[in-house]
């Protein structure tokens, strides 16, 4: 008899096998500061004080075409949330996060997942910094305990730079709960990840550590990313994912926008899906117009559009040393 457990282990290769291809959201930071994020607060407080624009962002991206919707809980660790004073609530605003998307896809006429957002401490693991394992372990687990508690389908690590870090956060979400976990890292110096890691370092790692699926997320531009999801899709059997960010940041005035217009990220879901990619979304630039176009020509309802993307990739496939650095959230 399957359990609940069993059902669980198995949605994300069960909607997979059912659609062939799935559909993630796109950025959350951006959708917030347009529906009244404060500058400078934490994203993750909205889940309880602003509840129903949060809500509102995860129906704009279901709208869309998304599969999957990732809560609004990047930042939900004790240490991000320390910076604004929130670090006695990990559970709470982790699992306010988790309802509110699962509101939100419980009130949708099709199947969708919601997914745990699970960002990157901010910390460095020792010994380049001063985080032990066994401390960022801890942090995971009370974030991972919250969004199990709140209602969500999976955990989904994302915007990693180290496989020690994604380690520690595999071992507390699976301390705190049976959920299934995807990893995602962020592929942004020269091909690696910023602490130097490699697509096949990454997915021959993270397969023998029995997650889900494994992709990347963020990065510096387009090609590089395309070509670390290559990389990872050449190294793993598991479904593999494609979360890019929408081309390169540019500045026009005080405004910070992205140079990847939908037709772009259409473009790059088809190139995607033809390379045995069964999960593709959009980070940061993404709005709902350009998950709609992702949707859209994944399905055969949009023409592949004809554009070129002019980003040229800095791939370094040296075995130098790691780079080195602390992640903020774009």
């Amino acid at each position: 008899m399957t359990t609940e457990t069993d059902f669980r282990a198995t949605v994300l290769d069960r909607l997979i096998a059912e659609r062939g291809h799935l559909v993630v959201d796109g950025a959350t930071g951006t959708e917030l500061f347009a529906r009244g994020l404060p500058a400078g607060d934490a994203p993750e407080r909205m889940n309880i004080d602003m509840a129903d624009a949060v809500q509102d962002m995860h129906r704009a991206y279901v709208d869309a075409g998304s599969d999957i919707i990732l809560t609004n809980s990047f930042g939900g660790t004790r240490h991000r949330l320390a910076l604004h004073k929130l670090d006695d609530r990990v559970v709470e605003l982790n699992a306010a996060a988790a309802r509110n998307a699962r509101a939100v896809a419980d009130a949708s006429d099709r199947g969708v997942l919601v997914a745990g957002s699970m960002g990157p401490t901010g910390e460095l693991i020792v010994p380049l910094g001063d985080l032990e394992p066994s401390v960022a372990a801890d942090s995971f687990a009370e974030q991972a305990q919250g969004l199990t508690e709140g209602g969500a389908d999976l955990l989904w690590i994302e915007t990693m730079s180290s496989l020690e870090e994604v380690e520690a956060a595999i071992e507390g979400a699976r301390r705190a709960s049976d959920l299934p976990i995807t990893v995602t890292l962020s592929f942004d110096t020269a091909g690696r990840t910023m602490m130097g890691v490699t697509g096949a370092q990454a997915a021959e790692r993270l397969t023998a550590l029995g997650v889900a699926a494994i992709g990347a997320n963020c990065g510096n531009n387009l090609p590089e990313t395309e070509a670390a999801v290559l990389e990872i899709r050449a190294n793993t059997h598991l479904p593999v994912i494609s979360k890019a960010n929408a081309g390169i940041p540019e500045w026009h005035g005080a405004e910070l926008s992205y140079s990847g217009s939908p037709d772009i990220m259409g473009a790059h879901a088809h190139r995607m899906r033809a390379a045995g990619v069964q999960i593709v979304g959009g980070c940061c630039g993404n709005s709902p117009d350009h998950v709609a176009a992702i949707r859209g020509v994944l399905d055969g309802t949009l023409p592949v559009p004809d554009v070129e993307v002019h980003e040229a990739p800095t791939r370094d496939t040296s075995d130098g040393a790691a780079r080195r650095g602390r992640r903020r959230r774009g």
